[in-house]
């Protein structure tokens, strides 16, 4: 009899390959320092100690003293410095050790960087990045867990951008590094040992995320969630367990605080008819009452089956007791109590 022949294996599916916020964010300023001789970093240890975080890992060795600099621990002393360069015409990446400590230079980053092209009829641009990260980490208390998002987001002549995956930190950090406006950028530090699947597109050099457009990671017909930063993460938590239930929530990652893509979320609100916002901070005068409040002025009003409802950080400064932390961080539990809340469930 004839052997039959086995048929062929299946082609195996492509690998999308993993890679960290970590190294999303170092391939950003490698691709840029290379790109763009105007480009330059500064901040505390940056250089030999290759960054508090390892984001520059490697770029001193590469680049050398001039391109990424150290400086001293005066936050208003460097981005001084920086600004200035920018206004030269240099494009520099000014790091915080975290943006709690970028109050120290809020002067410099609002009156000296977010005004000057207004104040000067647009005659001197200021092409820089503030970036480091924002929000709350671990265990570090009020003085290190505070979201600046609806802080920087208030003030015009600013871009603000929040990444959560790898691809939006990477995407994210090379438009804001191009951009010819001060841009502020808000990481979250407990992203960055985080893997995510980056796509081939996303390891191009001449990949960028455009500022100013949210991203839907996830479709839905019952209820709109909006978020941005590590608190994405969350409501997709949310979002798989809630679907087991029948709830199918749209998840929308704001990517951008300013300027805000406020026509994704209100298509997606006349889709749904229900809003929820999540943000990891305060909740008077905050990203999500922003929203809110451009939904309720807005045409998409008309489509709410029910009021809009935030979920927020606790109104007080961050406790260190981590009992007490988490208490104050929204939890995967908080977004579907609110879901829940807002379809009368």
């Amino acid at each position: 009899a004839r052997r039959q022949r086995a048929a062929p294996p299946p082609c195996p599916a492509a690998v999308v390959p993993q890679v960290t916020v970590r190294d999303a964010l170092n391939q950003a300023l490698d691709e840029e320092l290379e790109r763009d001789e105007r480009v330059f970093l500064l901040g505390e240890e940056v250089a030999q100690y290759d960054g508090a975080y390892k984001i520059s890992r490697g770029l001193w060795k590469k680049y050398g003293d001039k391109r990424v600099i150290d400086t001293p621990i005066s936050e208003m002393g460097f981005t001084g410095i920086a600004v200035g360069a920018a206004m030269a015409g240099l494009r520099p990446v000014c790091e915080f050790m975290t943006f709690n400590f970028s109050m120290q230079a809020i002067d410099q980053v609002i009156n000296s960087a977010a005004k000057t092209c207004y104040m000067s009829a647009g005659s001197i641009a200021v092409p820089i990045v503030f970036r480091g990260p924002n929000g709350a980490s671990a265990g570090v208390a009020a003085q290190h867990s505070q979201c600046f998002a609806a802080w920087y987001g208030h003030c015009p002549g600013l871009k603000v951008v929040s990444p959560w995956s790898s691809e939006d930190a990477k995407g994210l950090l090379k438009a804001s590094i191009r951009d010819d406006n001060p841009v502020v950028m808000l990481e979250n530090e407990l992203l960055y040992g985080v893997p995510f699947e980056m796509s081939e597109q996303a390891q191009s050099k001449d990949f960028i995320v455009p500022i100013g457009k949210a991203k839907i990671e996830r479709q839905g017909t019952h209820v709109t969630l909006v978020s941005h930063s590590r608190p994405v993460g969350h409501c997709l938590e949310a979002a798989a367990v809630l679907a087991k239930e029948g709830v199918e929530c749209e998840v929308i990652n704001l990517r951008t605080i300013r300027p805000m893509d406020i026509e994704t979320v209100e298509a997606s609100v006349v889709k749904t008819n229900h809003l929820v916002t999540v943000e990891g901070g305060w909740p008077q005068f905050g990203v999500g009452a922003e929203i809110c409040a451009r939904i309720m002025e807005g045409s998409a009003f008309n489509y709410l089956d029910a009021p809009a409802v935030r979920v927020t950080g606790a109104d007080v400064p961050m406790p260190y007791a981590k009992i007490l932390e988490d208490n104050c961080i929204p939890q995967v539990k908080d977004i579907i109590f609110a879901v829940k809340k807002t379809l009368n469930i």
